[in-house]
């Protein structure tokens, strides 16, 4: 690959997760504070990335695969995004709010698969080559929370700026785009069901009983990480911990340096133990927000963030190698389409309104939460997770080199 097309390739891919690390995570903080929005308000503004991760594969394989340039496309989907996002900042109530984000995340969520498609059409071997692009990703969404915190210093009732903040690298990457590599329509010509994007060719797994052991598990893990998403930074912010958003980027440090762990504990431990190990550090991770303080306790708060590496990488990424194995080699793609749906999909949905319900629930009448309360649900929910996963999954043989 030239030089010239990696560079823009990872630029690509710093301000894609540039973008979505600078509003995202501190969206929770935002409504709370400027929009004086409830939980339950919070909690459906988070479902909204849930559902447009739902409705995207059928926009992408159905209209984007086989009509539009990758990169054309991806540079109209964030200009008008930019615009979105850059307004969203003048909208003064909560439940409008909730439109105003579901048409953004329904603009940013087929996005995500075309920097992929862009990326992979312009390499040999992507096995060698993606890492290396798709890791600026990762750095894009730490220096995001960097900016906000070290950079701009933005305070909790300041946080519409780190929506204008998104917005400009929206439209940067928005002009950027027309000058990546022309990736024409893949699938031009040919036809496509509602049911192959669905994954439906993948529903032959659910015969094996580990498999659907894995899927229910997958779904009602999501259900706890949807907490984290939507409650943490708010929690950080009113417990006192100074810099909350930059902090909170050690969560993607530690995801870096665990996934290189994984193809050697993957061989010693087996895909079980693996993702049982991943869901017992969601347990603790949930415990360790509802003991910690921004005080003696700080080393906790600390401890709930640094744990997302074991989080996401030993669940997830354990989870895709596991789903490929069992896969055949025709259904590879469906399969590993049906998991995102359910989880990023059926499973962030539930959580985000679910986490909305809770936090409303344990919030007095001047806006003080009961933290502790609201992180032992989410830690339950993982407890109970991880039990039935120990007693029903009982494949052994998943033990490859990753």
């Amino acid at each position: 690959m030239q030089s010239s097309i990696r560079i823009r390739l990872s630029l690509m891919m710093f301000l894609q997760f540039f973008i979505w690390g600078a509003w995202y995570v501190t969206m929770g903080t935002y409504l709370a504070n400027a929009l004086k929005a409830d939980g339950v308000q919070i909690g459906a503004a988070y479902s909204a990335m849930a559902i447009a991760t739902i409705i995207s594969p059928f926009f992408v394989g159905m209209i984007a695969d086989r009509f539009f340039a990758a990169q054309k496309l991806l540079g109209v989907l964030h200009l008008v995004g930019a615009a979105v996002l850059y307004y969203i900042t003048s909208v003064s109530n909560a439940d409008n709010f909730y439109w105003w984000v579901l048409l953004y995340s329904l603009l940013y969520a087929p996005t995500l698969a075309l920097t992929n498609t862009v990326a992979f059409g312009q390499m040999k071997d992507p096995g060698q080559s993606f890492a290396g692009i798709r890791v600026f990703g990762t750095i894009g969404w730490i220096i995001a929370g960097i900016c906000i915190d070290r950079v701009f210093h933005i305070k909790a009732e300041q946080m519409a700026f780190t929506f204008k903040m998104a917005a400009i690298a929206s439209a940067v990457l928005g002009i950027l785009s027309f000058m990546l590599p022309a990736t024409p329509p893949k699938a031009k010509g040919q036809k496509a069901t509602f049911g192959q994007i669905l994954g439906s060719d993948a529903f032959v797994l659910f015969k094996d009983k580990s498999f659907v052991t894995f899927f229910i598990a997958s779904i009602l893990i999501c259900i706890p990480l949807s907490f984290y998403y939507s409650q943490a930074n708010q929690f950080l912010n009113e417990v006192g911990m100074a810099n909350a958003t930059s902090n909170m980027t050690f969560g993607q440090f530690s995801e870096a340096a665990f996934i290189l762990l994984i193809p050697i504990l993957f061989r010693k431990l087996g895909v079980k133990w693996m993702i049982m190990i991943g869901m017992l550090a969601w347990v603790l991770r949930f415990l360790c927000f509802g003991f910690g303080n921004a005080n003696a306790g700080l080393w906790m708060l600390f401890a709930g963030i640094i744990l997302h590496g074991v989080c996401y990488d030993f669940f997830f990424v354990t989870g895709q190698i596991y789903t490929d194995n069992r896969a055949g080699e025709n259904i590879k793609s469906s399969a590993q389409g049906m998991i995102t749906m359910a989880t990023y999909g059926l499973g962030m949905w539930i959580g985000s309104l679910l986490s909305g319900y809770v936090a409303k629930r344990y919030t007095t009448g001047d806006n003080v939460h009961a933290w502790q309360s609201i992180w032992l649900i989410p830690a339950g929910i993982s407890a109970v997770v991880l039990v039935l996963f120990g007693l029903f999954f009982t494949d052994k043989k998943t033990r490859e080199t990753v």
